[in-house]
């Protein structure tokens, strides 16, 4: 997670969008009102030469502004408060926490915390209590290829529990994931593609590996006890997918995958396909839009981490400013890929 403050244009920005996802995060002054306000206030907008952007309300307090009585941003700041005293419960905490002890522990009524915690993160806490043992679990397979050691040091209180909560989050079976791949078939070949040599590799349950000029080195790396298989004549119909899905990358977003990362990597790679054909997000507009504004580079790290460019569109992300930023495989390929979207 990033703490750098926004800058002035992200500011401006979020401000005349009447964001909310920045709330909290900075205040706007009035020097005609004397008061200072929420990005999201629902007032008219004042005259940009009578506003001034401060990172806190104590900074516009002590340059002699009050807190707007309409969109309370004060408010707003106890509520971030309470929903970062509430992550740090449900991430330090050994056991489960019911809504009414976290509730009670950051001083909110229930129903409170419930909406507003949702409204901040994108999920209930008790979602996000889930992906914290779904992260703890991920991190313990791999720390100790242990199905039995991983359910419980991320507080699951079964392995019943545990299979049931991690059904389809893993793609591979939490033991074959934790062992490399071990028990898994995986279908590969190195295929020509208008941007150059292409690795494409698949398990019966989507592709699971794209990345061009690779080849089956990196496979042994990723899944070292998996069995690669060269893909046959049934393989090839996946294949011609992914070749289309190169040369027109808006056909390419409902082509399955499996893949698995952290919680917020998935919700990172869930946007990523939300995305219209054509269009671009900034990594913070990314970040926002999986729930955590401030996770700005950790949403960069996603972005990096994804193993099948092209079907999760990673390519679809730029810097605020609207510049290319970085790619695995060039800016060369990303400015291809970006150009066919926008032709198409």
């Amino acid at each position: 997670m990033t703490n750098q403050p926004p800058t002035l244009e992200q500011m401006k920005a979020a401000f005349a969008a009447r964001d909310r996802a920045w709330d909290g995060r900075f205040v706007v002054a009035v020097t005609s009102t004397g008061i200072y306000c929420r990005p999201s206030c629902p007032a008219r907008r004042p005259r940009p030469e009578n506003t001034q952007f401060y990172e806190s309300n104590q900074r516009a307090e002590s340059a002699g502004f009050r807190a707007c009585k309409r969109c309370e941003p004060d408010a707003v700041t106890r509520d971030r408060a309470a929903i970062e005293r509430a992550i740090a419960l449900l991430r330090t905490t050994d056991e489960a926490l019911s809504l009414s002890d976290l509730a009670e522990a950051v001083g909110y009524s229930p129903s409170h915390l419930q909406r507003i915690f949702t409204r901040d993160t994108g999920l209930s806490p008790a979602s996000y209590a889930r992906a914290l043992r779904e992260e703890r679990a991920r991190s313990a397979l791999s720390a100790s290829g242990s199905v039995t050691e991983a359910i419980y040091e991320a507080g699951f209180e079964s392995p019943s529990r545990f299979y049931d909560s991690m059904e389809g989050k893993l793609g591979m079976k939490p033991s074959a994931w934790a062992r490399g791949g071990a028990g898994v078939t995986i279908n590969w070949t190195v295929t020509e593609t208008s941007l150059g040599p292409l690795l494409v590799a698949a398990t019966d349950k989507g592709v699971c590996r794209l990345s061009f000029g690779r080849g089956r080195d990196e496979l042994e790396q990723l899944f070292p006890n998996a069995q690669l298989v060269e893909g046959g004549a049934d393989f090839r119909t996946l294949v011609e997918r992914v070749l289309k899905a190169v040369d027109d990358p808006a056909t390419g977003r409902d082509i399955p995958v499996d893949v698995s990362g952290t919680a917020f990597q998935e919700r990172v790679w869930q946007e990523l396909r939300k995305i219209p054909p054509g269009e671009t997000r900034s990594y913070t507009e990314i970040a926002a839009a999986a729930g955590n504004p401030k996770a700005v580079r950790a949403a960069g790290s996603a972005n990096g981490a994804n193993h099948v460019p092209v079907l999760i569109p990673c390519h679809c992300v730029v810097r605020s400013d609207g510049s290319l930023g970085g790619y695995a495989y060039g800016l060369d390929i990303k400015r291809a890929l970006l150009e066919r979207e926008k032709q198409a």
